[in-house]
C-alpha cells in the first residue's frame, strides 16, 4: 500500500492519515490495530443532494458506499468494541419530503456487518438554524429540524459499557430528596410501585436518557481563529467536542483505541487525547486534515513524519 497513506501527524497519544478511509483502514498502517479497536466513532458525510465541499454520494451509490465498511469495522473491532455513526437528516431534492437514504444505509450497513442495535440516540441541537429554507422560511410549511440520530451497533449485544462513567448532576428535587431522605413512594400511573428506599441512595448522579441536549454554537475557538487568520477552507460540519465526549466515556476505557474514519477536523482525535484514550483518525481532504493538528499544540506536542 502507498506509503502516502502513513502518518500525517502523530502526538502522544494517536496518529492522523491523509487520503480515502476505504483504503487506508485496510492497508498496512492498520494491519496491527485488527481486532483490538474498542470504539468506532464517526460521522460520514451525509446523502445531500446539494453537493458540500466535503464531497456527498446519494442513493444507491451512497448505500452502497456506506454498507461496503462493514467488512472493513468487523477486522478493527475488538470483540466487545462497538461502532457509533452519526447519521443526519436529508432531504428530497425539489420537493418537502424527506429522504430515507441515510436509514437504508444504516440497514444495509447492520446486514453486512452482522451488528446488533444497542441503542439509538437523539443529538438535539438547539442552535441549529431553520432549514430548509424554502420549506420553513420562504413557504412556512414544515418546522425546522433539529436534531439527527446516533446508532450504537456492536458485534455482541455485550459490548463494553459502563453508564456510571456518564453520570450527570442530580437536579434540584433530587437532591433535596437526598438531603431530606425522605419522598413520597408508592404505586405510579405506570404501574411502578416505588418502595420506601428506592431513591435514598446517593449514586453520585443520575443516568442519562438517549436524548442528548448539545448546542453547536462555538463560532471562535483555537482551530476556527487559525483557519481564519491563515484564510485556511475549514471543515463546514464540525460536531460539538461534548458528543463525543460522551460516548468516549461511555463505551471506553483509558489507553483504549479510538478510531475515526471520517474525522474532519478532529473532534474525535482531540476528544480521546484529551480523555486519556488511544486514537486513529483518517480524513481525505487535505485542507481539514492539515489544520485539525492546531487542536493539539496548545497542549500536547506534535511529531511531524517525515
Amino acid at each position: 500500500m502507498n506509503d502516502l497513506y502513513g502518518p500525517l501527524y502523530r502526538t502522544k497519544k494517536g496518529v492522523l492519515h491523509l487520503g480515502p478511509s476505504e483504503e487506508i483502514l485496510k492497508s498496512k498502517w492498520f494491519k496491527p490495530l485488527r481486532n483490538k479497536v474498542n470504539l468506532i466513532f464517526t460521522s460520514p458525510p451525509f446523502p445531500l443532494k446539494k453537493k458540500k465541499a466535503y464531497g456527498n454520494l446519494n442513493g444507491k451509490e451512497y448505500v452502497e458506499w456506506l454498507a461496503s465498511f462493514a467488512d472493513i469495522f468487523n477486522d478493527l473491532l475488538a470483540e466487545d468494541g462497538s461502532l457509533v455513526i452519526e447519521l443526519g437528516n436529508s432531504w428530497i431534492s425539489g420537493i418537502p419530503a424527506m429522504s430515507i437514504e441515510s436509514l437504508e444505509a444504516l440497514l444495509e450497513l447492520k446486514k453486512r456487518g452482522g451488528y446488533y442495535l444497542c441503542q439509538e440516540f437523539i443529538w438535539h441541537n438547539p442552535a441549529t438554524l431553520p432549514s430548509p429554507v424554502q420549506w420553513v422560511n420562504v413557504e412556512r410549511i414544515r418546522v425546522k429540524n433539529s436534531f439527527s440520530r446516533l446508532w450504537w451497533l456492536s458485534k455482541t449485544p455485550r459490548s463494553k459499557a459502563n453508564n456510571r462513567t456518564i453520570l450527570q448532576e442530580y437536579s434540584p428535587s433530587m437532591k433535596k430528596v437526598l438531603k431530606n431522605r425522605r419522598y413520597n413512594p408508592g404505586k405510579r400511573p405506570s404501574g411502578h410501585n416505588i418502595g420506601e428506599k428506592s431513591f435514598l441512595t446517593d449514586n453520585k448522579g443520575s443516568i442519562p436518557s438517549n436524548v442528548l441536549y448539545i448546542s453547536n454554537s462555538i463560532s471562535s475557538d483555537v482551530y476556527l481563529e487559525h483557519c481564519k487568520k491563515y484564510n485556511i477552507k475549514y471543515h463546514p460540519a464540525r460536531m460539538p467536542v461534548d458528543l463525543a465526549k460522551f460516548f468516549i466515556l461511555f463505551l471506553t476505557e483509558e489507553n483504549d483505541i479510538v478510531v475515526d474514519p471520517f474525522a474532519g477536523s478532529n473532534i474525535t482525535g482531540w476528544a480521546a487525547e484529551s480523555l486519556g484514550r488511544r486514537w486513529r483518525s483518517v480524513e481525505k481532504e487535505e485542507c481539514y486534515a492539515k489544520a485539525s493538528k492546531v487542536r493539539f499544540t496548545n497542549a500536547w506536542e506534535i511529531k511531524r513524519n517525515h
